[in-house]
């Protein structure tokens, strides 16, 4: 059964995309099969693995989360990408006005999970790419996943948006996701040359203890280029710094499950 995880912080310009691209990448190359889910309107995971403009036989998850009755075979919005063993459902702009229109859906905030129930004897891992905002099409990630990664780069705004994202987190257990966890925090465009950034560092670890991942995401210029190509930084540059925190990421994340099973 699929481990299905959100990669979510309110914040902007965090590294949430860049990690839902490169960790699935590269726990594809180690033989996983991985389904990326976009829900974020911008639809930057979409373009990023290649398939912006593309839709499933049964459309995007726009259709996916709007449509009256739910999907019986939800592969029917599930996309093959380039990268062998991944696969997506694909956003686009049609996306923006869902969260008005699921308002009057009966399960408003489950829409997702009951999509991607069906799914997770498909996969091993599944990632929800959320927007940044704390909106519904969030909410609904937040709901259908077992568990978070927060993407965070050290700067003192970052922390403050996390902390309102961890009270959402507990807002959600309680009314909605009793199980849902936290994954792991994750470092990304980090600098350790700077003080601010060893002090941020310092702090989230001491608060979140093991639950802050050991591998760090340095700032790279192939995880900002790679997307424009449509394709993973592992792929376009396997041996960038940035592409090899995402392969080291991917084998602490495997080592964390085998090490949690045993």
């Amino acid at each position: 059964m699929a481990r299905i995880v959100a990669i979510a912080n309110q914040k902007g310009g965090v590294g949430k995309t860049t990690t839902a691209i490169n960790l699935s990448a590269a726990l594809a190359g180690l033989g996983q099969r991985v389904l990326l889910v976009d829900i974020d309107p911008q639809g930057n995971l979409t373009s990023g693995v290649g398939l912006k403009g593309h839709a499933a036989e049964a459309g995007t998850a726009y259709e996916a989360l709007t449509s009256r009755e739910v999907a019986h075979d939800p592969s029917v919005y599930v996309l093959p990408t380039e990268t062998p063993n991944l696969s997506l459902i694909p956003a686009d702009r049609q996306l923006t006005g869902a969260e008005i229109e699921m308002v009057s859906l009966p399960q408003r905030e489950e829409r997702l999970r009951q999509l991607l129930a069906p799914l997770r004897d498909r996969f091993d891992r599944i990632f929800i790419d959320c927007p940044p905002s704390l909106g519904l099409l969030t909410l609904n990630g937040l709901v259908a996943a077992d568990a978070l990664i927060i993407p965070l780069p050290c700067e003192y705004l970052a922390i403050e948006g996390l902390a309102e994202l961890v009270g959402t987190l507990r807002r959600v257990r309680v009314a909605l996701n009793p199980s849902l966890d936290i994954d792991g925090v994750l470092f990304t465009m980090y600098e350790e040359r700077t003080k601010l950034g060893q002090e941020v560092a310092r702090d989230v670890r001491e608060f979140f203890k093991e639950k802050v991942f050991r591998t760090v995401v340095p700032r790279n210029i192939r995880l900002a280029e790679s997307p424009s190509h449509g394709i993973p930084a592992i792929v376009y540059d396997p041996k960038s710094r940035g592409a090899e925190a995402y392969m080291a990421l991917a084998r602490e994340i495997i080592e964390r499950t085998t090490s949690t099973q045993s």
